[in-house]
């Protein structure tokens, strides 16, 4: 096993240095010219021009080589970077339990396709729950937060029976993350963990359940409010915000708002706030409102490349902070007057008491 592990070794740092051959060969034909031929040491305008042509190929090669390997070398972190940067942030499945689920993000760190921003939706027995946020700051400095709180989401929303609970596995995620960052750049590092985590990085988020009826459960922490695509464009209703995660405790007492539908065939856009702060070059605010009002019919993934195209077209190809949109579609069936889990939508009222007589008893 260890003279298979030195011969793969071995095996690579000749192919890593492959691509210097042909120039040390150049290089060595060059010395031999200068100092082991007679006709270079002669005087003569003639001989400086072909001695300077010698080794003007040298040199050109030796940087063509050099620029091979360090190409080859680059398309190799790269791709492993796209693998990592895939694990962490994984695109959503295209269908999740009747739902149509589509995702995307641009980056403000070039080469990045990883930023401060975040998502996720996996099927769970209670629900299709999701997740979107944004780190304070943005780029591949946030990546650490990121990871806590993704992390954290995939464990809770599959072992935690309340929404509540899933929101409290996020918050405690983070606060270690936080904790651990501030033991690691105190300056006496090494000794006591600090009685609260660092103020300077919190997380907005938005949290959301799809049952199996399309009600709604939603827990805001500072983020934006969805858009629901139905007969038109509109903010969807999320209740009161609670503080972002980091900044301040939840409060004791928990309760998603429940009083939003997606209804089958209607559409929820979630996104983070760099898609509607993004400006152009007179300052003005990109109008998502205005590009999500696209074409009937149209799939989700065919609208988040739509609305990251105009985005890109109206910044210039300027993105100054992540750009993180996710889109869900209601494919379930419609039964009319059905109920469970195709019910169209909030079940119907009670109907009224009976009425009743003068003498105030119930009139048979």
């Amino acid at each position: 096993m260890i003279r298979t592990r030195s011969l793969v070794s071995d095996g690579s740092r000749l192919r890593r240095l492959a691509p210097l051959a042909l120039p040390t060969v150049w290089g060595a034909a060059a010395v031999a010219w200068k100092f082991g031929c007679p006709l270079a040491r002669q005087p003569g305008l003639p001989m400086r021009i072909a001695t300077s042509v010698v080794f003007l190929t040298v040199g050109t090669g030796l940087v063509l080589g050099l620029r091979r390997g360090l190409a080859r070398e680059l398309a190799r972190v790269r791709a492993v970077a796209v693998a990592t940067q895939q694990v962490l942030l994984r695109p959503p499945p295209s269908r999740l339990d009747g739902l149509a689920l589509a995702a995307g993000q641009l980056s403000a760190s070039r080469g990045a396709s990883v930023g401060g921003d975040l998502y996720e939706a996996v099927a769970t027995p209670y629900g299709v729950r999701i997740v979107i946020g944004d780190v304070r700051g943005h780029g591949l400095a946030a990546l650490g937060a990121v990871v806590a709180v993704l992390g954290s989401f995939r464990e809770a929303a599959h072992d935690e029976a309340e929404l509540g609970g899933v929101l409290r596995r996020l918050e405690r995620a983070l606060e270690r993350h936080l904790r651990e960052r501030a033991r690691d750049e105190h300056p006496a590092r090494g000794g006591s963990e600090p009685a609260h985590p660092v103020a300077e990085e919190f997380v907005t988020l938005l949290l959301v359940e799809v049952g199996s009826d399309g009600r709604l459960s939603v827990f805001n922490c500072g983020h934006p409010g969805p858009y629901h695509l139905g007969p038109a464009v509109s903010r969807l209703p999320v209740g009161d915000p609670l503080p972002p995660l980091g900044v301040m405790p939840l409060p004791a007492a928990l309760a998603p708002y429940t009083e939003a539908w997606l209804l089958p065939g209607e559409t929820l856009v979630l996104h983070t706030d760099g898609a509607e702060e993004a400006r152009d070059r007179r300052g003005r605010f990109f109008a998502l409102d205005t590009a999500l009002a696209g074409m009937p019919g149209e799939t989700p993934a065919a609208l988040v490349r739509r609305v990251h195209t105009a985005l890109l077209d109206h910044t210039g190809g300027r993105i100054t902070d992540d750009v993180a949109l996710l889109v869900v579609r209601n494919d379930r069936v419609r039964v009319p007057g059905g109920g469970g889990g195709n019910q169209r939508g909030p079940p119907p009222p009670p109907p009224p008491p009976p009425p009743l007589s003068e003498g105030g008893g119930e009139k048979w």
